[in-house]
């Protein structure tokens, strides 16, 4: 490790050297790409100097910096779904150049394309990262109509579908928690609604999605599997839109428009299910009544201000708002259960450019997630919550010296706030709660350093370093127990005291070998830290499931992935091609003990916890088709996922729950005309594992089961196929009033496959005392293996339409 850091800071003390001598003589040539309709950001738009064969790709903020020698040079700027544009400049002094693109869905007739996308997978760095627009993620068939990003990235190579239906996903063997979802900076800790079924993330309201699943950059932390960054829309600061869709079970709006124009947009979209709406007259009818009161919907607010205060700073104010709301009640009235949880999230962003070369984004954020189980049974109520809620304030500079070198460097704090399983209760006259599993805070810092240069014309290289520091700290209550379970003594720390702090040196590597003018060979090393934890009782994205920080007991979870990849284009770019090879080992894996009880008050809820360790590695193989009538992808994963627990499974390894050997996905996409769109997602994957019973021996008669290793039982594969057919009305003659509209038809499991869920075992027989007795006697009993299958063929209709 300490060589790793001395060679990292010779690099950059010579880079930081090797960019001032370079940058002498030379005048810079940035600017914003956007939108020309709505003047929204185009981010990781390529802007491409043909003389020189280089070019640089917009940050999230569509900013572009371009250092050269003077001279006259064929510009290139493209983005894909855009029309590129071609143009010659003449750099003979520091020049700002804002470019506007032209969508090539706002009216296909005049379209002309002037200038090819850049290879941008061939030439950079980066390994495993993919840039999905919302246009992608419309276009392809929906679950229900509801068109979700979330299930979109699950059919991208290395990610997997956490089940049936589900948002939740896992990463090259590792956990659902080990991967950062972001919105707008904002970390969103649980990203599904109706358990998981759907996710939190509103298309109409989302810009753009980035995927990292190879080499984490350093100004990523705190996850040791991927990187989810979903930015939402700017806001139309040219004209007022209204967009939306009614689909069967949700419905969408949304407004945006220029407060002041050109200088200050706002958007405002919401979304909200009707399932309550629809059900609650039939309920009041059924049974006389007793079902009236259960329900179940949620909904969730976005919201965007952002302000041109000059052609140097921005402002952005954006907000995420986001509620489930489940209740029952028993038609006898002795059991009711309210169910509440949601996300909430706030950003403040502030751009600022010093010079044409030194960009700045100050971030202050809040973002938090919690449920609540209110239960009454018998005159006996029990409440059980948990929340976690962060404030984050962050910087990032980006600095480009001259064409080919951009460094980031910034540094960022969070204060955590834990209520891990808060519970309180009331039999009669007796109350309780929770005594040891109090509020839990924590400090995380981090300073990263991130240098991404061409150091021959054949071989580029990105080098960082993350630094970060964790503190958990008081005041804080500590519950001893004996090895019988039984409290001893308490230890308590008063405000502000420590309890525990860790380190972490995080550096990162990644290169890229060019072969040829299509091709290339990339090598990429992270080492990464994550203090925050997940510790599920499922492997859905249930929202009971628990996040709990590093303490002194539970220690972060530490992961090294190195990876190798071959990427070539064809047919200028039209086609892109990959394959990735990785190797990942984790250690300080956390999970709950075979005999835990989650939500027990009597102690808090890490001494229910045990450690191990993890690998996993596979290969992943992506063909893309970008450009054309007919777009789409095929992508096929083959994987190893391994888990080692002393406390688990006798200490032998076994296969994690979400090993998947095969995952294939082949997505289609086809223009027919101006009217008529269709696509198809075809999914097939090896099954998921789970424990099983062996055996199974009698004790006074009630069966009781013999479990094998765990999870030594693959469930059978899984493949289906979707569907989807997409008609634009448009008005044969113009109108005054600019509306568009088209009507969505989205077909899953379309023929109708029975795929497993989730599997039991069911007893049935007769083993003495009469029949279908379980008591006394020997007679014969058959076991069987039932499988519950959740979704068949769901056909769905949505009308989407925009003013």
């Amino acid at each position: 490790m300490k060589f790793f850091t001395r060679i990292l800071f010779c690099v950059c003390f010579l880079a930081a050297v090797s960019s001032s001598l370079q940058a002498q003589n030379k005048f810079t040539l940035s600017g914003y790409v956007k939108d020309t309709a709505n003047a929204e950001s185009l981010l990781s738009s390529a802007v491409y100097i043909v003389e020189l064969g280089k070019g640089a790709n917009t940050n999230e903020f569509g900013f572009y910096s371009l250092t050269m020698p003077p001279g006259k040079y064929t510009i290139k700027v493209s983005y894909v779904g855009y029309a590129s544009k071609m143009f010659v400049v003449d750099l003979n002094k520091d020049t700002r150049l804002n470019i506007d693109l032209k969508s090539t869905t706002v009216d296909k007739e005049e379209v002309v394309i002037t200038g090819e996308r850049h290879d941008n997978n061939v030439e950079s760095t980066s390994m495993g990262k993919q840039e999905i627009s919302m246009e992608q993620v419309k276009t392809i068939p929906a679950f229900m109509g509801e068109a979700d990003i979330m299930k979109t990235i699950q059919l991208l190579p290395g990610i997997i579908s956490a089940g049936e239906g589900n948002t939740g996903f896992y990463v090259r063997g590792g956990s659902s928690d080990q991967n950062l979802v972001l919105l707008d900076d904002a970390v969103i800790y649980n990203t599904g609604h109706l358990l998981g079924f759907f996710s939190v993330f509103n298309a109409d309201a989302l810009k753009n999605t980035t995927v990292i699943t190879g080499g984490m950059p350093a100004e990523y932390g705190g996850r040791i599997s991927s990187v989810v960054d979903v930015q939402m829309k700017e806001g139309d600061m040219r004209k007022w839109d209204v967009e939306g869709g009614i689909g069967l079970i949700a419905s969408r709006l949304t407004v945006q428009g220029p407060l002041k124009k050109n200088k200050c947009a706002i958007i405002l979209s919401g979304r909200r299910t009707y399932i309550d709406l629809l059900t609650d007259p039939l309920l009041k009818h059924i049974a006389g009544g007793q079902f009236a009161g259960n329900s179940y919907y949620f909904y969730d607010l976005n919201g965007k201000i952002n302000y041109l205060i000059s052609d140097r700073d921005r402002l952005y104010l954006s907000g995420y708002y986001g509620q489930d709301v489940f209740n029952y009640a028993d038609p006898g009235g002795e059991f009711k259960i309210a169910f509440p949880w949601g996300n909430a999230a706030a950003t403040l962003r502030w751009n600022h450019l010093f010079s044409d070369q030194l960009f700045l984004n100050t971030s202050i954020v809040y973002n938090s997630f919690g449920f609540k189980a209110n239960t009454d049974f018998q005159n006996v109520t029990f409440d059980l919550s948990s929340k976690v809620q962060d404030a984050t304030i962050k910087q990032q500079f980006e600095y480009s010296p001259f064409l080919g070198h951009l460094m980031k460097f910034g540094w960022t704090y969070s204060f955590h706030t834990f209520d891990p399983y808060q519970t309180t209760g009331e039999a009669g006259s007796t109350t309780f709660s929770s005594t040891s599993n109090a509020t839990k805070l924590a400090n995380e810092a981090a300073v990263f350093y991130q240098d991404d240069f061409d150091a021959t014309p054949w071989l580029k290289i990105n080098i960082g370093l993350r630094g970060s520091l964790f503190n958990f700290m008081g005041p804080f209550s500590e519950v001893q127990f004996n090895q019988y379970g039984n409290a001893l003594d308490t230890l308590k720390y008063k405000p502000g005291q420590n309890i525990k702090t860790y380190f972490a040196a995080e550096p990162r590597l990644s290169m890229r070998f060019k072969v040829d003018k299509t091709s290339s060979i990339k090598l990429g090393s992270t080492l990464n830290k994550q203090y925050i934890n997940l510790v599920q009782s499922a492997t859905t994205t249930l929202p009971i499931d628990l996040w709990v920080p590093a303490t002194a007991l539970v220690k972060p979870q530490m992961g090294v992935q190195s990876s190798v990849g071959y990427f070539r284009n064809f047919k200028n770019d039209m086609f892109e091609t990959s394959v990735e090879v990785y190797y990942k080992y984790l250690w300080h894996q956390i999970e709950f003990g075979e005999s835990a009880v989650p939500g027990n008050v009597e102690e808090d809820i890490e001494q229910q916890f045990v450690f191990g360790k993890g690998w996993s590695y596979g290969a992943e193989f992506l063909v893309k088709k970008n450009k054309g009538k007919w777009t789409g992808w095929i992508s096929y994963t083959l994987s190893w996922a391994w888990r080692k627990f002393d406390s688990i499974n006798a200490g032998k390894p076994f296969l994690a729950e979400y090993d998947r050997r095969n995952d294939l996905n082949i997505v289609n996409m086809y223009e027919i005309n101006k009217h008529w769109k269709v696509s198809a997602t075809f999914v097939f994957a090896t099954g998921q594992r789970t424990t099983l019973p062996v055996s199974y021996y009698l004790i006074q008669g009630q069966v009781n089961y013999v479990y094998g290793p765990r999870n030594w039982y693959q469930m059978p594969d899984y493949d289906r196929l979707d569907l989807g057919f997409t008609y634009s009305i448009i008005p044969k003659k113009p109108k005054k009033i600019n509306f568009h509209s088209d009507i969505s038809v989205s077909v899953y499991n379309a023929y109708n496959r029975m795929n497993p869920f989730f599997l039991y075992i069911n007893a049935s027989g007769d083993v003495g005392g009469g029949a279908n007795s379980l008591s006394g006697g020997s007679k014969s009993i058959t076991f069987s293996a039932k499988q519950v299958s959740l979704f068949p063929i769901l056909p769905s209709i949505t009308w989407n339409f925009k003013i």
